[in-house]
């Protein structure tokens, strides 16, 4: 017990002193404060923005070693500020961030004869609040077990929420984003990353997430427990290694001492929804990359086989679309055609490939109908690049030797699978899986993947993640509304890429939908003018087209074929950027509609989409440059399936007025003449 004790004095966060003592620090606009107190009840913090307290008074500390660190055994020690300035580049929403904070560290040391140390960093940025616990480097401690965290974010009133409480720790952090009053979430739920809730205060809006998570695992939102509002954090528990993922009760996150941080716990602060939905703050908080070369990574767009069931034309051979060599050529050419950067290759190319922590693969290995150089050569030929999908472990029981032949063989990206957890085992194999790919120049797409919380920035060649419920929803469920598609923006996409999927070409109404609905060549529940904007409102450096060449044809005819026998519509999307050099929300409202502009170079493109509502949309155009540009205009047409498109010349003076059908969309591209 002598060694609980010593921790317990070491590692204490929430310290009572005679007389309280209050340290602020402010954002570099001055509207959002932090107010950190330590007193006799503990060390609390609250946080206000233009004066109109966001988050009450709430509670800091840890439980480590079974220890709930909540008395006052630290002395205070001092403090330190300091201004910061973050200047980087991203594959993405926008190109260059640049992120101004104020900061403060507080400094503590047990009351024992260690006197260890342990500090609270607090940063106020203009787009929110971010805090974390640092342990610093010293001797005496060798390892530790921390069970939760004491972190608490008290809610002033009984705010408006959006959530996705998913209820278990073991899941693919897939599903809606539904409205819940504060009042209503209890203890018993978990609701994921990010929770984003709306003050009553004009658009106010704000969003609890986390981001810079490294050899710790990641966190959950409860109810209080006390009938207070709010939220407190939970930490995932480990899995044990079966398959089944049962959990290893009261375990979340072992670690040696010596200098360990907590992932920051962010609160994204914005005057509208939209405000958070532009913001790169959660990338702002994640580690700098140490990749120094990054020429060799390229985003971009990609044909697809699995959403779509592989149905290719397949002409002159007695093949059948599936998991062989002609109907990935078939899919090159499509790519080919439409000067796509990619294909990937779906579950099934290797042997042995499973969802599940099947032993017995072999990820080097192809089956016998994938011939993988004559694939590789073809693509080469064709100046399209090849990426291949991959089941976690599978991939990890053999990583450095695949990643070494897989860049030998020229493969350009990964995407992994079924990780479909958030424990600190998954924490470390991201890191791990991310350095070994920077090593062998190999980008990934990580499915199955637990919410973004600023890897994009450690690691710049992991283009895109899953973590959302996308268009492959659509195959088994009725799940896709529109409302859910324009819930996404303001809520998941706020914390990083969107592998969605978009590109659906096979529409049918609500009503229709449910005796339509099929797993090859599926249907979507929204229009062709909302399928056109997903690419412009959706984040993802590598964006799917995620239909069949079949679908994308009005003959049904091989590839490659005129621009006339396209689908309408596809002409833009083989047109439109994977990222973007500027971002701006220019309307919108959770679960309502959206209307993004995005700018590459001197043109900008405009995605609208609506819910279930239609709705007649008109947007400034305040935006733009000096002098006059070629609008572009692709609207709802008279079904759902097609279009009405339109041009004429327009400046910063003027207005664009876009009619969005039920469940619709539009987009505009304005170029600079």
């Amino acid at each position: 017990m002598a060694s609980i004790r010593l921790l317990s004095a070491a590692c204490l966060l929430v310290a009572g002193v005679a007389n309280a003592e209050t340290y602020t620090v402010q954002s570099p606009n001055a509207r959002i404060q932090v107010a950190v107190t330590n007193d006799a009840k503990g060390l609390s913090y609250a946080v206000t923005l233009d004066g109109n307290k966001v988050i009450a008074d709430s509670a800091l500390g840890l439980i480590i070693n079974d220890v709930s660190l909540g008395n006052n055994e630290l002395d205070f020690l001092g403090n330190s500020k300091e201004k910061g300035k973050d200047t980087f580049e991203l594959f993405g929403r926008t190109k260059k961030v640049v992120e101004q904070y104020n900061s403060i560290t507080l400094k503590f040391a047990g009351k024992d004869e260690r006197k260890l140390n342990v500090n609270l960093v607090v940063r106020a940025y203009d787009e929110g609040v971010a805090l974390r616990y640092l342990l610093p480097n010293q001797s005496g401690l060798n390892q530790f077990t921390i069970q939760n965290e004491l972190t608490r974010f008290a809610f002033a009133n009984n705010y408006t929420c959006y959530g996705l409480n998913l209820g278990k720790f073991a899941n693919s952090h897939e599903g809606e984003f539904d409205p819940v009053k504060a009042s209503s979430i209890r203890e018993h739920n978990l609701y994921d990353n990010p929770l984003v809730c709306k003050t009553g205060v004009g658009q106010t809006t704000f969003a609890l997430a986390e981001s810079d998570v490294r050899d710790y695992p990641g966190s959950w939102f409860i109810g209080r427990g006390d009938g207070g509002l709010g939220v407190d954090v939970k930490l995932t528990p480990r899995f044990d290694s079966r398959p089944d993922g049962l959990e290893k009760a009261g375990v979340r996150a072992t670690m040696s001492a010596s200098g360990v941080k907590s992932p920051w716990r962010v609160i994204m602060l914005g005057d509208t929804p939209g405000a958070l939905t532009q913001s790169s703050l959660i990338a702002a908080l994640g580690e700098p990359t140490k990749i120094k070369d990054t020429r060799w990574i390229k985003p971009g767009k990609t044909a697809w086989d699995w959403w779509n069931d592989n149905q290719v034309v397949l002409e002159n051979t007695n093949v059948k679309p599936g998991m062989n060599t002609e109907t990935y050529k078939a899919y090159i050419d499509f790519a080919a055609t439409l000067g796509l950067e990619y294909i990937l290759i779906d579950a099934g190319w290797h042997e042995g490939a499973a969802w599940t922590n099947t032993p017995g693969a072999n990820v080097i290995k192809p089956i016998a109908a994938m011939d993988m150089p004559e694939i590789l050569r073809y693509a080469k030929s064709k100046n399209v690049g090849v990426w291949v999908w991959l089941q976690w472990k599978q991939l990890d029981w053999q990583m450095e030797e695949a990643l070494s032949t897989y860049e030998q063989w020229g493969i350009k990206g990964i995407k992994v699978d079924f990780m479909d957890r958030s424990d600190q085992e998954i924490v470390d194999y991201y890191h791990k899986l991310l350095t070994m790919t920077a090593k062998y120049h190999i980008m990934v797409d990580l499915h199955g993947a637990y919410p973004p919380n600023g890897l994009v920035r450690t690691y710049p060649h992991f283009l895109t993640q899953e973590g959302v419920m996308g268009a492959e929803y659509n195959k088994w469920s009725e799940r896709v509304t529109a409302t859910h598609n324009v819930t996404l923006p303001f809520t998941r996409m706020i914390l990083g890429p969107i592998d969605y999927t978009p590109g659906g070409f096979r529409h049918a109404t609500a009503e229709e939908f449910p005796q339509l609905r099929r797993n090859t060549l599926p249907y979507v529940k929204t229009t062709r003018g909302q399928a056109l904007a997903m690419f412009v409102v959706y984040d993802s450096a590598l964006q799917m087209l995620a239909d069949s060449p079949i679908t994308y044809s009005k003959t049904n005819g091989k590839w490659p074929q005129p621009q006339s026998e396209w689908e309408e519509g596809l002409e833009f999307i083989k047109d439109v950027p994977a990222t973007w050099d500027e971002t701006r929300i220019l309307q919108g409202d959770i679960g309502e509609f959206i209307v993004s502009a995005r700018r590459k170079g001197n043109n900008w493109y405009l995605g609208a989409m609506t819910n279930e509502s239609a709705r007649t949309v008109t947007i400034p155009l305040d935006f733009l440059g000096k002098g006059n540009y070629q609008a572009h205009i692709w609207q709802d047409g008279k079904t759902i399936s097609t279009l009405t498109k339109s041009e004429s010349v327009t400046s910063a003076k003027e207005t664009i007025t876009v009619q969005l059908a039920s469940a619709g969309g539009a987009v505009v591209l304005l170029k600079k003449k």
